[in-house]
């Protein structure tokens, strides 16, 4: 996201550790000295800013977010107030849909206290919004991947996934995708309201690390495997090569995850479903 705001807006960051300062100034983000567990700390924050995307997770304990609600007092105590606000909630916060589609105008149903100081934080940001005239968009939001954080060890591992009938389906989005829509959203010519942001897929648990496991660029490393799905270097069967899940066959009774995708030999099926293109 600041890739994106670099040259064209000066970026702040709240932070209350001091050891990320030079890592934010490296980064060309200006550092703001505060907690959102101290309210006489964020002195510096009214005024600052026209527009603030707000990450912070909620305290970990209660069904209230005492730190949306200081946010926003700390706010209104400037002269002037942002004009617009991006709020980072969770798709959490809609409860157990026994995998339905859901829409965002589905009644919130949080079963965990961690969903339902998320809701807290929305109902009081879309308030203070409505009051103050405050642009508000909230960005309902699954489990965010990158390249940095995807589950590697476990697919290394071979950590085995539910079965396909217990298996529930599951959300995710990746950080650059969520970082273009948080953007959008900042946009003047963006409506407020809630937003779902998401893959555009509809994906159980095991296939999401399936398919993970045929698109990751792993370190190099040989795995046995059965002699029976080896594939050669010279028989590219697209059957055979999707049984390989993405690995490269080095002999006879042995693949090796290889360094980038260009090395993968995958047929045509596998190369569709995972969107990729040499």
């Amino acid at each position: 996201m600041v890739r994106a705001l670099r040259g064209r807006w000066r970026v702040y960051a709240l932070t209350h550790s001091e050891n990320r300062h030079a890592l934010l100034r490296a980064e060309g983000i200006l550092p703001v000295a505060g907690d959102l567990d101290r309210p006489e700390t964020l002195d510096r924050l009214p005024g600052l800013a026209q527009d603030v995307v707000h990450f912070a997770p909620p305290p970990g304990v209660g069904t209230r977010d005492t730190r949306t609600a200081n946010l926003i007092r700390a706010f209104a105590k400037g002269g002037s107030l942002p004009q617009r606000m991006v709020y980072i909630s969770t798709s959490g916060v809609y409860g157990d849909c026994g995998g339905a589609l859901v829409e965002e105008t589905r009644q919130a149903k949080p079963s965990s206290d961690r969903a339902r100081r998320r809701l807290d934080a929305e109902r009081q940001l879309r308030a203070w919004g409505v009051e103050m005239a405050v642009h508000v968009s909230i960005l309902r939001v699954p489990g965010i991947y990158a390249a940095e954080r995807l589950p590697l060890a476990r697919l290394r591992a071979g950590t085995p996934a539910l079965a396909t009938e217990q298996d529930p389906y599951t959300n995710h989005i990746h950080a650059d995708d969520l970082a273009a829509i948080a953007l959008k959203a900042l946009d003047e010519r963006s409506p407020a309201g809630i937003y779902n942001a998401s893959d555009d897929t509809h994906l159980k648990m095991g296939a999401w690390f399936d398919r993970r496991q045929r698109s990751a660029v792993a370190r190099r490393e040989p795995i046995e495997i059965d002699p029976g799905r080896a594939v050669s270097h010279f028989h590219k069967s697209q059957r055979q090569a999707e049984l390989m899940a993405g690995r490269r066959a080095i002999s006879e009774h042995v693949a090796e995850i290889p360094a980038g995708l260009n090395e993968v030999v995958i047929g045509d099926a596998t190369a569709r479903e995972i969107r990729w293109a040499p």
